[in-house]
């Protein structure tokens, strides 16, 4: 499956931009991503993350955005839910243990973007996922309990 960023760049317009250009700000946003998924639980933001690639943080957060359809501090917020989840199918830590070693500074914050990703809230989560996952391999716990990304999870159904 071809990146999504080489995608996104390669469907610009060529005249658009020049293609040195191209390749070089797709690879500082594959550096980026991977900075973001090795340090995903440390203090980042759009400026000490452009500054790491030599860009302004406007430009990066246009072309991330163009490259992989959502925000930089999106893709960060992912990245700390599915740390959150496997922790929290863990079991052994409270939810503001977790919400601390995935990154997150504020439990408000924390809980309502888990709320938003996941469709119930992190002790809910907790409580009923705690055997979602027991005795599959964890590559595929991690796909199959993977957070929505790009969009709100949807809602549940009245009963």
């Amino acid at each position: 499956m071809p990146d999504p960023a080489a995608r996104a760049v390669a469907d610009l317009p060529p005249s658009s931009v020049a293609p040195d250009t191209r390749l070089r700000d797709l690879a500082r946003l594959r550096r980026v991503r991977d900075r973001i998924d090795r340090e995903y639980a440390q203090p980042l933001d759009v400026e000490a993350l452009a500054a790491g690639v030599a860009m302004s943080a406007g430009h990066l957060s246009r072309q991330f955005r163009l490259a992989y359809g959502e925000s930089v501090y999106a893709y960060l917020m992912t990245r700390r839910i599915e740390r959150a989840m496997a922790l929290l199918r863990r079991g052994d830590l409270s939810v503001t243990e977790i919400c601390f070693e995935v990154g997150c500074a504020s439990l408000g914050t924390f809980s309502t973007r888990f709320t938003e990703l996941v469709g119930v809230p992190p002790s809910v989560y907790r409580r009923d996922a705690a055997g979602e996952a027991q005795g599959l391999p964890s590559c595929v716990a991690k796909q199959v309990t993977r957070p929505i990304r790009n969009r709100e999870a949807p809602e549940k159904a009245s009963s």
